[in-house]
């Protein structure tokens, strides 16, 4: 997926979640939006190399947007809004082998189920040669040794959309969970079991019910983001009364290495 054009700089802070101050390298200093309503814990520090973007939308509070920012290894995805595309424009294109043959790829559809609020997911894929599948994706990109978690903070709303994966797998239908990995570090993906226990250990549970859990490598190119890699952590090898084993991203995508999360 193309990226708008972006301009270097470097954060000075973020402050009341959506705003960071940065330091453009043309000598002027922005105000930007930050789309990330998480902690970014170990995806932002005062210096770090960043981009951002511009639009010119006279109906916006803030011109500039950060898009990505550089801890020291290459760039982390930090626009949480990005990730649907880079991952829906993977599936049409046959780049995510499990997600591929579906023919209609329909952004944020809605979900109703008793019981539950009227909801949506992120993607719904139809007329293919398996089953209508329900999509979520999450933007992951906490840091933690050796390994990329999700989430960076206690999330009530991921742990309802997992329960609803699992609802539509019970009406027959394919649930799948793709956790985005939007940074280039980090060998293996595990849920993030100190930060958020109950999403967890729900995750945990749905996949042993059926919902579909994939860790999808993304990559970040000159002017773009592109999905370079996806795992599968197939259902057959879920322990039952332990916890998921981590989904191997390995060094790259070609690598036949298996790699453990530091804990």
């Amino acid at each position: 997926m193309d990226l708008p054009p972006l301009h270097n700089g470097r954060i000075l802070k973020r402050y009341k979640r959506f705003l960071c101050d940065i330091d453009l390298d043309d000598g002027r200093r922005i105000i930007a939006h930050c789309p990330n309503t998480g902690t970014m814990t170990t995806c932002w520090a005062p210096g770090a190399k960043v981009q951002v973007s511009y639009s010119n939308n006279p109906k916006r509070k803030l011109a500039w947007t950060l898009e990505r920012v550089d801890m020291g290894q290459g760039w982390i995805g930090v626009h949480t809004g990005r990730v649907n595309g880079v991952i829906a424009e993977a599936i049409g294109s046959g780049r995510i082998a499990s997600l591929a043959g579906y023919r209609c790829i329909t952004a944020e559809p809605q979900f109703v189920v008793d019981g539950f609020p009227r909801s949506r997911f992120d993607l719904h894929l139809t007329d293919g040669r398996r089953r209508d599948t329900y999509v979520e994706v999450k933007n992951t990109t906490l840091l933690d040794g050796d390994c990329i978690r999700f989430p960076d903070a206690v999330t009530e709303r991921g742990r309802k959309h997992l329960q609803l994966l699992r609802e539509a797998v019970r009406r027959g239908l394919r649930g799948v969970i793709v956790f985005a990995v939007n940074r280039p570090e980090g060998r293996a993906f595990e849920p993030a079991w100190d930060i958020d226990p109950e999403y967890s250990d729900t995750l945990e549970t749905v996949a042993q019910q059926g919902v579909e859990v994939l860790a999808a490598r993304l990559r970040h190119t000159h002017a773009g983001i592109e999905v370079a890699g996806c795992a599968v952590l197939e259902n057959k090898k879920i322990p039952s009364n332990r916890q998921l084993p981590s989904v191997d991203l390995g060094a790259n995508p070609a690598s036949p290495h298996h790699a453990r999360c530091n804990t």
